[in-house]
């Protein structure tokens, strides 16, 4: 059994979200909007993002995978379910939990950008500066996290801790 060393309180969280929220509204009020969140891990912040903005959006979801069952990702990116909206002449908003090596959110940009979007911006909850290998134009971030391997809030190791109403690291084995 893992033990899970707390980081990132349930109330900290919240009070960072509505203060992207709040950012983003201001930043989009009047504009066409569409939040791709990427799944699995985002769909949490991505859901409690939605709710806490003020300027009505569009939602979809993206599935790329980098890690599998592993604590590093492989550096590979498979995509795994694309979005079903067209995103054309919209302003689009990656949403996704954390950035580290910076490899997935460099090829969704990649990815996206060739579908023609007005706009496109990302947003991550949990930035691991430290892992970074490839720079990514982050335009929202909330919270720079130590290099260890997160879990909570969606974030997940080999799909378990998901449901953590925080966020923290595997600190050791019990």
């Amino acid at each position: 059994m893992e033990k899970i060393k707390k980081i990132i309180s349930k109330s900290d969280i919240q009070k960072k979200v509505k203060k992207l929220a709040v950012q983003i509204s201001k930043d989009y009020k009047s504009k066409d909007l569409v939040l791709i969140g990427i799944l699995k891990g985002a769909i949490v912040f991505l859901s409690d993002l939605m709710r806490n903005l003020s300027t009505p959006v569009s939602m979809d979801l993206i599935q790329v995978s980098s890690y599998g069952a592993s604590m590093s990702s492989a550096g590979v990116i498979k995509m795994k379910k694309d979005i079903d909206i067209d995103v054309k002449g919209k302003n689009v908003l990656i949403v996704e939990d954390i950035i580290d090596y910076g490899y997935t959110l460099d090829y969704l940009l990649k990815y996206l950008s060739k579908k023609n979007p007005e706009s496109l911006s990302v947003c991550v909850l949990l930035d691991k500066v430290a892992r970074r290998r490839v720079e990514v134009p982050l335009k929202y971030r909330g919270f720079e996290v130590p290099d260890k391997f997160m879990v909570g809030y969606g974030l997940d190791w080999a799909e378990k801790y998901r449901n953590l109403p925080y966020i923290g690291f595997i600190s050791e084995k019990a």
